[in-house]
């Protein structure tokens, strides 16, 4: 899904992002929220994660269009302890109360040691790993999860169930390439997937897991911000604010300092360096070292944008007037 084109043209970083800014204008959002939404996009595309970077906004930008997302949406706490927060994203994008709702529960945590996040009412909130990122420098452990709107109905297979399954760990490092686990349990297991039955024949334990991956995605980070099972509950302003998320973070030094904790990580990425990789000939990495290793390459040399990503974005640039940074 993210492997980077063969065939592409260069987009330097702050181009990409320039341009996606702009258009998130163009589309009705104010200044401020268009600038953090494309600086968000343009951080998964340095990273390779194209699936969740700039070409979302052909997307967005005609869901905030057509009034399915509320194009000034003000998130606001709704509920809030010493040691959680639940952020009700008015209908927009959920980019903008994980954000925020993120940097807050990195303040909480500063205080009590462990915090979570929910967010409720608001549409995609992008990968996951934007925001257990977000907690690497404060030297914390974090998990991100979200569910969406399912629509289950007898005769639907089981597959259904796990809904979109998105995830994200993370743990920092020192000097190394900090770990980042970000991935979609089902996304190999979709009605479109190529080798589903296969897979399912010579690996069911795997898809069974899979599967209860998803359902928990579904139940902590969807039924618990109020998105109900039975889509004929739910009551929304804006069709298209049908997500929500939770953001798990905790302190290291719970249980060992985290400077110790960081070493024995540095360690462990440069262990695993040296091991037979899957593939012959290339580079073992764990979970985030490949991403890192591409957004300094392209960084460097500019992000590859294949041909697929361009007609998405130059269509969707057409319709608001925006020109696109490849011209």
């Amino acid at each position: 899904m993210n492997i980077p084109p063969e065939a592409s043209v260069r987009v330097s970083a702050g181009a990409l992002q320039d341009f996606a800014g702009r258009l998130g204008a163009a589309a009705g959002l104010p200044t401020a929220q268009a600038g953090l939404l494309a600086e968000l996009l343009t951080a998964n595309d340095l990273r390779g994660v194209f699936s969740h970077g700039t070409q979302q906004l052909a997307t967005y930008a005609r869901l905030i269009r057509d009034g399915a997302l509320n194009s000034t949406a003000t998130p606001t706490v709704a509920r809030e302890t010493s040691s959680s927060l639940l952020v009700d994203g008015d209908g927009g994008l959920g980019y903008f109360p994980a954000f925020e709702g993120t940097r807050r529960l990195i303040d909480k945590v500063a205080q009590s040691d462990i915090a979570v996040l929910v967010t409720r009412n608001h549409g995609h909130f992008g990968a996951a790993g934007l925001y257990s990122r977000m907690t690497l420098p404060h030297d914390l452990l974090c998990f991100v999860t979200s569910g969406h709107q399912l629509q289950l109905a007898p005769g639907d297979s089981v597959y259904a169930a796990a809904g979109g399954s998105p995830m994200s760990f993370s743990a920092p490092t020192d000097r190394e390439a900090p770990v980042v686990l970000d991935f979609g349990a089902m996304h190999d297991l979709y009605t479109d997937a190529p080798h589903r039955d296969e897979i399912a024949r010579r690996a069911p334990g795997l898809v069974h897991r899979a599967i209860g991956l998803g359902a928990i995605c579904q139940a902590w980070g969807g039924f618990l911000a109020g998105v109900p099972l039975d889509p004929e509950r739910a009551r929304r302003r804006y069709p298209g604010a049908n997500q929500g998320s939770m953001v798990i973070a905790l302190k290291i030094d719970l249980f060992l300092p985290a400077s110790e904790f960081k070493a024995e990580m540095d360690a462990y990425v440069r262990t695993v360096r040296g091991l037979d990789a899957i593939t012959s000939g290339e580079t073992s990495f764990l979970p985030g070292g490949v991403e890192a290793a591409r957004e300094q390459a392209f960084r460097a040399d500019g992000i590859p944008i294949g041909a697929a990503h361009r007609e998405r974005l130059e269509s969707v640039a057409a319709e608001f007037g925006v020109p696109v940074p490849w011209e």
